[in-house]
């Protein structure tokens, strides 16, 4: 049994003061100084934390950073002049997707590399779009309780990238013909080729080092090859945008190299596979209401790597109603399952991975692991405040980021949401993150337990009408 896969990580204080969600506003001029305040019986610390601050530094701290919402100070001040208040500023970080909340909670996890726990509890719905449609089966919860998930029990959370054979054939006991090439990342995770709006500063350079320090493996264009990247050839995956890779070039020796679908994909996956056979070859194809018969045509070419991309909110490219990933990865791994051919090829996906919990969730609907982009930059203090995007200047300075602490951050990052993996598949009852994929019998969709709870009753819903209409 190979070792445990572990991520070490160490805390990385924010450069700039991040913005808190909660607050607590009082007024002190009717504070009687009762000697047993509830400012001391904080069980986060959090007020403990607002006067180092105000010692430390000019200025009140008014808004205090990952508060839990307990309420216990609120509740037990013998005035009454403590209140919780939400930070107005707070409310516009993020988008439609990628939450406040989900903004924050990649902050800390940044951080400290631990996973967020929220004192108040999880107060929003309880059903959502796209991932947040999927409940995960956690029928074996008392388990990793009872057998400490992390003490003796071995998951493995590994996956293997590549084309495996159809069958295996033996001569007098020993194996016929050489098996394809195949890599293993130590987790279902990959990082995307960093967006135009991050690539600045040491930001490509520290996420693609980041990934090699812990044995992922990242997308980087070709173009943003540097020196200091060539001897991560084991781990850094250069895409040829032009489909040619120099031959002089760092990254002849790659292991894995990516190219974008066309016409002639075959033929210059043939032409890279003949300078050097034991390369890797993964092909991005744009998610689209076609792409399902697409795969199907790549993987009888000899694809072994297939990378569907989606937009940065999971959804596919289409003129009206875009699925989102979640659909789409079901309709192609059913697909390739019917045709026989699902176990030839390795199945990536990228765009809308936003949590630890999306990963389990994209593996479950067919996927072999995920690239992630937009967490990382968030785990880089970015704000997706979009002043980038105008040519403005970035408020936490992103250009002057320092190479090793941006690479903690995302070590941080990637070390919280494997011990979240750990924790989905002890309590799932799973051993390996293999056995996760396609195993929608562990998982419930609110779109069907809706249906057959109430279709009897109240008939379809008019969007599902006319969407199948349409």
């Amino acid at each position: 049994m190979p070792a445990k896969y572990h991520i070490h990580t160490e805390p990385a204080a924010p450069r700039f003061r991040p913005v808190g969600k909660l607050g607590v506003v009082e007024w002190r001029e009717d504070c009687s100084n009762c000697h047993n305040c509830v400012k001391r019986a904080c069980v986060y610390g959090f007020y403990r934390d607002e006067a180092d601050t105000l010692r430390n530094a000019s200025g009140y701290l008014d808004y205090i950073y990952q508060c839990k919402g307990c309420l216990n100070c609120v509740q037990d001040c013998t005035k009454g002049i403590l209140t919780r208040v939400v930070n107005p500023e707070y409310r516009r970080l993020g988008d439609g997707y990628y939450s406040p909340d989900i903004v924050l909670s990649t902050w800390y996890q940044a951080e400290t590399g631990r996973i967020p726990v929220s004192g108040a509890g999880y107060g929003g719905p309880f059903s959502g779009s796209g991932f947040d449609s999927m409940w995960t089966d956690m029928s074996e919860i008392v388990r990793p309780t009872r057998d400490g998930i992390h003490g003796r029990e071995y998951i493995s959370t590994g996956m293997d990238v590549g084309r495996k054979p159809s069958h295996l054939a033996f001569d007098d006991g020993r194996p016929l013909g050489e098996p394809p090439p195949l890599l293993e990342s130590p987790m279902p995770v990959m990082f995307e080729a960093v967006p135009e709006r991050w690539r600045r500063g040491t930001v490509v350079s520290a996420i693609a080092r980041a990934a090699a320090e812990i044995g992922l493996f990242s997308v980087v264009r070709a173009g943003d090859v540097s020196p200091e990247l060539a001897a991560e050839q084991g781990h850094v995956v250069p895409w040829l945008e032009d489909a040619r890779l120099p031959a002089d070039g760092p990254f002849t020796a790659a292991a894995m190299v990516m190219i974008s679908d066309g016409d002639d994909v075959a033929k210059v996956q043939a032409s890279l596979k003949e300078e050097n056979a034991d390369r890797i070859v993964a092909i991005r194809v744009p998610a689209n209401p076609q792409v399902s018969r697409r795969v199907g045509e790549l993987v009888r070419d000899g694809a072994e790597v297939i990378h569907l991309v989606f937009d940065a909110h999971g959804r596919e490219q289409a003129p009206s109603k875009p699925r989102h990933a979640r659909d789409v990865l079901r309709e192609v791994h059913g697909e390739l399952v019917r045709d026989g051919v699902r176990d030839l090829v390795t199945l990536c996906a990228s765009g809308g991975i936003a949590q630890a919990e999306h990963v389990a969730k994209a593996i479950i609907c067919g996927a072999d692991l995920v690239a992630v982009d937009v967490p990382l930059a968030l785990a880089l203090e970015c704000r997706l405040c979009g002043e980038c995007d105008r040519d403005a200047p970035c408020p936490v300075s992103m250009d002057d980021i320092e190479l090793r602490y941006a690479m903690r951050r995302v070590v941080n990052l990637m070390g919280a949401w494997h011990q979240q993996m750990i924790e989905m598949l002890g309590a799932m009852g799973i051993r390996e993150v293999r056995r996760l994929r396609g195993e929608t019998g562990r998982c419930m969709f609110f779109d069907d337990l809706e249906r057959e709870t109430f279709g009897r009753l109240f008939g379809t819903r008019k969007d599902q009408v006319a969407a199948a209409s349409s």
